[in-house]
């Protein structure tokens, strides 16, 4: 997994979750988990999810872009 830290602005494929064959390509904050102090976690929606080596995370819309248009 890349290097991130707080602060930082990344893409994520993002499903919407009342249709769950619609996926974009959303914009994220890489922030540090309030859950969990000493980690970090994608802040997205109001929401945070946790930050691992599943996690599909582009540091650049053209980089998530082009890994969307191979996937989907």
């Amino acid at each position: 997994m890349e290097s991130y830290k707080a602060g930082d602005i990344v893409y994520v494929f993002y499903r919407n979750p009342h249709t769950q064959d619609v996926a974009n390509i959303q914009e994220a904050t890489i922030v540090n988990n309030p859950e969990s102090p000493g980690e970090l976690a994608l802040f997205l929606y109001e929401t945070y999810y946790p930050l691992t080596n599943e996690t599909a995370v582009y540091s650049s819309q053209v980089e998530a872009e082009q890994a969307y248009q191979q996937f989907f």
